[in-house]
């Protein structure tokens, strides 16, 4: 019998994701809080080479992350249809409410995935988001999952690799190895988190850099770590782990243009050393980091020891797929009109892969709404 072995966190919702996916094709497992149990979190560093959750091990094999497309080629998946009225690639806020508003128009509806909440995941509080006095990612994520999952729509954890058109038919081509054919499509793939661009950044990834301090901060207990970062998501990492870490230093390249009651936070936290306009240059360490040199306005350098650092730089759209599809804009956003039709008919976009000004996790839920209605319009003239 396959013996399979899950090391988590607490908070981390890929790690939520990669148990969900295990339970639902009936595949037993162990779980190990590493976050809770240092001993626990020391052999997982041992065994994978990684200080990052999730890590699966199955029998000998050791997986980092949550890999839809490994787990799916180790214990299968179940018969699908391979045509649908609309695919939604993307399953955060807008995919989500764009799949509720498909369902309720009755639309065979399929939504593909890598993960299950996008963007929102990562955010430790939301304190703007009505209904909700503050809560995390992750749970208004698990609320919006709840209910896509109450209606009549297919959900995928896959990877979409290719998107084309044939006459009135879209083809969608996944890394699983699945070809899907859909009337409509909604893009909801949001974006990705932006690299800092240092020598040797890729070699200290899961070793030390990590961009998901919900999933990641608890293995920091107690250790030196820095934040890279001056937005609202860099703030708000900073002063969480100001009550994980024995230290937090926050780098900020030009000034802090976070929202006024985030910086009046930052302020009362004493703990938490703030280097403004100064960027990181050099990384140090062999297998895992051990510190960074940062460079202010004025050339002058120093070397700060850590044993962490969160990046919180900003994000990158991912629409490499999209290219000849529709319609970028020079920062690689989907163009959209008002209603979040693109440049191709039968196309809708909404969220933050979109030219919307405005990155909120309301706005890209109204979107999702709004891109679905007109993907419905679409098909009754269709």
């Amino acid at each position: 019998m396959t013996r399979v072995t899950v090391y988590s966190t607490r908070n981390c919702p890929y790690c939520r994701m990669a148990k969900a996916f295990l339970d639902k094709y009936g595949v037993p497992y162990e779980s190990i809080d590493v976050g809770a149990d240092p001993g626990q979190a020391q052999k997982m560093i041992e065994i994978s080479g990684q200080r990052g959750v999730p890590v699966i091990v199955v029998d000998s094999e050791v997986i980092v992350g949550f890999d839809a497309g490994r787990l799916t080629e180790l214990f299968g998946t179940e018969e699908a249809p391979d045509r649908y009225d609309v695919l939604i690639i993307g399953a955060g806020p807008a995919g989500l409410t764009a799949g509720v508003y498909c369902a309720r128009k009755m639309l065979n509806t399929l939504i593909i995935s890598e993960n299950i909440g996008g963007q929102a995941l990562e955010s430790w509080a939301i304190e703007n988001y009505m209904g909700y006095r503050m809560v995390t990612g992750e749970d208004l994520m698990k609320k919006f999952e709840e209910q896509v999952k109450t209606l009549n729509i297919r959900l995928e954890l896959d990877r979409v690799t290719a998107v084309a058109q044939d006459q009135q038919e879209f083809t969608v081509k996944t890394a699983s190895g699945k070809t899907i054919r859909a009337r409509a499509l909604i893009l909801t793939q949001g974006k990705r988190a932006r690299k800092l661009d240092v020598l040797g950044e890729d070699r200290f990834i899961g070793r030390g850099i990590s961009i998901c301090s919900t999933c990641d901060g608890p293995l920091y207990k107690g250790k030196k770590v820095a934040v890279v970062g001056g937005g609202n998501s860099a703030l708000q990492t900073a002063i969480e782990m100001s009550r994980i870490a024995s230290s937090v230093n926050l780098i900020v390249r030009s000034s802090i243009r976070a929202d006024p009651i985030s910086v009046e936070r930052l302020k009362t936290i004493g703990s938490i050393v703030v280097h403004e306009h100064t960027h990181v240059t050099a990384l140090h360490g062999e297998q895992f980091l051990t510190g960074v040199t940062i460079r202010d306005g004025n050339g002058v350098e120093r070397m700060i020891d850590l044993d962490g650092i969160f990046v919180e730089i900003g994000w990158i759209p991912n629409t490499e797929i999209l290219d000849g599809l529709v319609n970028l804009n020079d920062r690689r956003e989907v163009i959209v009109d008002i209603n979040c039709c693109t440049s191709r008919p039968g196309v809708f976009a909404a969220g933050d892969i979109t030219n919307e000004k405005s990155k909120q996790i309301i706005i890209a839920a109204g979107d999702g709404a709004k891109a679905a209605l007109e993907a419905y319009e679409y098909l009754m003239a269709n």
